[in-house]
């Protein structure tokens, strides 16, 4: 903690030694580089001075907010643009200049002779496919010509009108066959013009076909193999389906660059990163298994829910509410339970049922007694299927819960950085330490991701709190936006539709501080709202890009009215489950 105050007293040494003394400065965060180049005609000029300065940008006089943080919209114009900063403090001035060179993107042309410019396959990457799986082609090549790929599939030129008026664009799919038989290659594409003469170009990615008769089988390694949904990606990954135990085994349907393609039933595929399962040999049995009988029972935290299984077979589950219900899905087995056993053990457990939802999707619904869900948890004991569902508190108080407050980003994982350069991790880790300090005042137990300026992969953080097995989790963050003038404001997230309250409660609270609506968002995914096992919120206090709510966050008394209003908002979510 000691490290922590003296990190931020040199921080602010080196941002307000210059306000101190009336000596001019110019600290920039964005541009990084004097001379730019851009394609794009909007830009911004961020950065600080000493609070006493007066800045002026080729001459207009700039708004310096009270941290010395300043930011200035740029309209370019094609070419190149200079800009003179003149940073003044009484007698004393600095000078920078920036240069930016702004180019117009080339526009796109038709070609006009006998070539292909471009060939795309659909899905992107090599792939690794089975007879049923599609390859899509688009090429851009001479307009009013005969193009083919695979096995002398005709690829149609489509209508300017759909091509935002460039001629030359074909497309067309090529279904894979029972007869296809091709190890790993690259496809040839050729073009034949009106005189007869062709011209062939392969394909970037590779191409090789698994066999029906010779499917992989596979199994899951480590504690957090996951599946997802399709091959979509953004900054947070793509959308998981949901995590895994270890040693449960996928059929492998094909790949598309680092994913396999995995058969979790007839009509239902995922994807799985390929360093997350591990190969068996050929003649391994594809998963599917009867279901055999069940016990439901309870221990002093949690109730459980064991279906006998004769294989570890893959599964999703997923949160109802209203009525509150814990659903799951087990992919390749097939009803053959002829009994439940419930004892009275079982607290939280008010209705357990099953439906066989097609021939190879098992369906498991656990209705609730109370509305709110406190988490759950799958794996495996052996081959039987165990979900661990939580209990709700007894004593719905601050004092009786265990805390787990995530201070988001730290060591090389700086985060996002304001005008005035001041970094994420920092903030976070200001605003965790008094959120700890907060609750441990109402008599909450608080375990803290860290205390201190070091690195947590977000990976360690998940298996932490998964052993450590607190009653919620709160994720703290700022949020960053390519626009530091027009876009701000306070939000919350979660993923699952059973935690909604924890994060719509704070977010009410926040909202008090007449902070700008940024809102509370579901089905988000980030890795510390993926968990199952307790209620979990991310907080994304303000926008630190924005000099305004940078000014706000680097107050400390603001800090702690925030840090009241998370703690207050905790306290409403507790209360409304009394009601419950």
């Amino acid at each position: 903690m000691k490290f922590f105050y003296t990190l931020i007293l040199i921080f602010n040494a080196g941002i307000i030694s210059g306000q101190a003394d009336n000596t001019p400065f110019i600290r920039l965060t964005n541009p990084y580089k004097t001379i730019n180049a851009v394609k794009s005609s909007r830009q911004f000029i961020i950065g600080s001075t000493c609070k006493n300065c007066a800045l002026t940008i080729n001459g207009k006089r700039i708004k310096v907010y009270p941290t010395g943080a300043f930011v200035h919209e740029l309209i370019l114009t094609p070419g190149d643009s200079l800009f003179t900063m003149l940073a003044e403090a009484g007698t004393k001035s600095l000078t920078k200049k920036i240069n930016y060179t702004y180019t117009l993107p080339i526009p796109a042309e038709p070609l006009h002779t006998l070539e292909i410019e471009s060939i795309k396959t659909l899905p992107a990457g090599d792939l690794v496919l089975m007879p049923g799986d599609k390859i899509q082609f688009r090429v851009k090549a001479l307009t009013n010509c005969v193009v083919k790929a695979m096995q002398n599939t005709i690829l149609y030129e489509l209508p300017v009108s759909q091509t935002s008026g460039m001629p030359g664009i074909y497309q067309g799919e090529y279904m894979i066959r029972e007869s296809d038989s091709f190890m790993v290659k690259k496809i040839p594409v050729t073009v034949t013009d009106s005189t007869g003469t062709t011209i062939t170009r392969e394909t970037s990615n590779r191409f090789s076909i698994l066999s029906s008769l010779a499917s992989e089988i596979a199994i899951t390694k480590g504690r957090l193999a996951h599946l997802e949904y399709g091959l979509g990606d953004d900054r947070l990954g793509g959308a998981k389906i949901g995590y895994l135990d270890s040693n449960i085994v996928l059929k492998i349907a094909g790949k598309v660059g680092s994913h396999y393609k995995v058969q979790l039933a007839k009509t239902r595929t995922a994807y799985i990163p390929d360093e997350l399962v591990e190969l068996m040999p050929k003649g391994t049995f594809t998963p599917e298994s009867l279901t055999s009988n069940w016990t439901v029972y309870g221990d002093d935290k949690y109730d459980y829910v064991k279906c006998g299984l004769f294989a570890r077979l893959p599964y999703q589950s997923f949160q109802l509410v209203d009525p509150s219900r814990i659903v799951v899905d087990i992919f390749g087995a097939t009803n053959n339970t002829n009994w439940i056993t419930q004892l009275e053990t079982a607290k939280e457990i008010k209705h357990v049922y099953y439906e066989q939802k097609e021939d190879d999707v098992f369906r498991i619904i656990i209705e609730l007694k109370h509305a709110q869900h406190w988490g759950h948890q799958l794996y495996y004991a052996g081959n039987s299927l165990v979900i661990k569902i939580k209990h709700q508190p007894e004593n719905l108080s601050l004092k009786n819960l265990t805390i787990a407050v995530d201070a988001g980003h730290g060591g090389t994982n700086t985060g996002a950085v304001g005008p005035t350069g001041v970094l994420e991790k920092e903030l976070t880790l200001a605003v965790s330490l008094k959120l700890q300090k907060a609750l441990e005042k109402e008599g909450a137990s608080v375990i803290m991701t860290r205390t201190k300026e070091q690195f947590f992969d977000n990976k360690e953080r998940i298996l932490f709190y998964r052993d450590s097995l607190p009653d919620l989790l709160l994720s703290i963050h700022l949020n960053s936006s390519e626009d530091p003038i027009r876009v701000g404001g306070t939000g919350t997230f979660y993923r699952y539709v059973g935690f909604k309250n924890l994060s719509l409660n704070i977010y009410r609270r926040i909202l008090e501080l007449g902070l700008r609506e940024y809102g509370n968002t579901g089905s988000f995914n980030f890795m510390l709202n993926s968990p199952t096992e307790y209620p979990n919120a991310l907080v994304e206090t303000l926008f630190l890009s924005n000099p305004e709510e940078e000014m706000k966050i680097l107050d400390p008394e603001f800090q702690q009215q925030m840090v009241e209003k998370i703690v207050s908002g905790i306290k409403d979510f507790l209360e409304g489950c009394k009601t419950e």
